[in-house]
């Protein structure tokens, strides 16, 4: 048995001994197949509340409809720091979620904007005299579309929020810990925030809500490309192809995401299998814990010990669950 192939069983998202750290790049590629079809399903429901009975032409009409788009930088800009002010305070379901913290908006300058995501969170320094920083990219912001603004701006809020050095240490947690950097951990918890949003009260309008759909899909289509590139050998042409069918991401954000998995082999896997760990955790600990269960507790628990390795989290997990037997 030395020298045979491990065989594996097929990848299910619902069987509760899938360990979304432990898959192969062939399981990657098709578990991101399915999550697409997942999403994609999901978009076409939010299409038909408005009114259309077709996802493209849905997604067509979207991204040609003037009223969705920025009219100038600062729209963007004081759209991000808007959600963002509001998502500090409107997170009941977890004690710790946007918890507030010293960061604050600002924007990319003319020589990223070509390359750089929508936004991204950039931490201050260890002693508070710089206060971290959101940067949010209006570089061409008349293609840049609203309609996904309120779930970036939960995502980087709650990125801001936990895993930076920005927050307290948590308790028992050495100082020097708070500049470890493991991003499925904090990637997943800023992906998972974006859902938690659902369940507080945001994306009311289904256009926004269609906008977290699209960022969710936008995590399922990274773990195709990432894996079609790197392990199935797909040109970039294939990659730019996969993504204009299967996503509705402004076309600036798309060619410059396709050159960032060919240069960062991995990266943009740790988004979608971090949350779906996440996940994992979670239904585990209510099947686990029944009454007993509580999602503010499960929340604290994940967090209080800093950004950890998934593997070393879903002990965290486990151990946290014996201690109610």
């Amino acid at each position: 048995m030395s020298g045979a192939p491990r065989r594996r069983t097929p990848v299910s998202l619902r069987g509760a001994a899938l360990h979304h750290h432990d898959l192969d790049p062939e399981e990657i590629h098709e578990l991101g197949l399915q999550e697409v079809a997942r999403f994609e399903a999901e978009q076409a429901g939010i299409c038909e509340r408005l009114g259309f009975t077709d996802l493209h032409a849905c997604r067509s009409a979207l991204a040609s409809d003037p009223a969705l788009y920025a009219t100038s930088r600062q729209l963007l800009l004081d759209r991000m720091r808007s959600t963002s002010i509001r998502c500090r305070s409107s997170f009941p379901s977890c004690s710790a979620c946007c918890r507030p913290s010293r960061w604050r908006c600002g924007r990319w300058r003319n020589y990223r904007e070509k390359e750089a995501a929508a936004a991204e969170y950039h931490p201050g320094t260890p002693d508070g005299s710089r206060p971290g920083i959101v940067y949010v990219n209006t570089g061409d912001y008349e293609k840049r579309s609203l309609v996904g603004i309120e779930a970036v701006a939960i995502t980087r809020a709650a990125r801001a929020s936990h895993a930076d050095v920005d927050s307290p240490t948590p308790a028992g947690v050495a100082p020097f810990r708070r500049h470890g950097y493991f991003g499925a951990y904090i990637e997943d918890w800023a992906l998972y925030s974006e859902r938690l949003g659902k369940d507080v009260g945001f994306y009311e309008d289904p256009h926004s809500d269609f906008g977290r759909v699209s960022n969710e899909l936008l995590r399922a289509v990274r773990l195709v490309l990432d894996t079609g590139v790197h392990h199935k050998r797909w040109s970039r042409e294939q990659m730019v192809d996969y993504f204009q069918a299967h996503s509705t991401e402004d076309e600036p954000d798309l060619q410059a995401e396709v050159d960032r998995y060919i240069v960062l082999p991995g990266q943009a896997l740790s988004y979608k299998l971090g949350e779906l760990e996440i996940t994992r955790l979670r239904e585990r600990a209510r099947a686990t814990l029944g009454p007993r269960f509580d999602i503010r507790a499960f929340h604290d628990k994940l967090l209080d010990g800093g950004a950890l390795p998934l593997d070393v989290l879903a002990e965290r997990i486990g151990s946290w669950m014996e201690g109610y037997r």
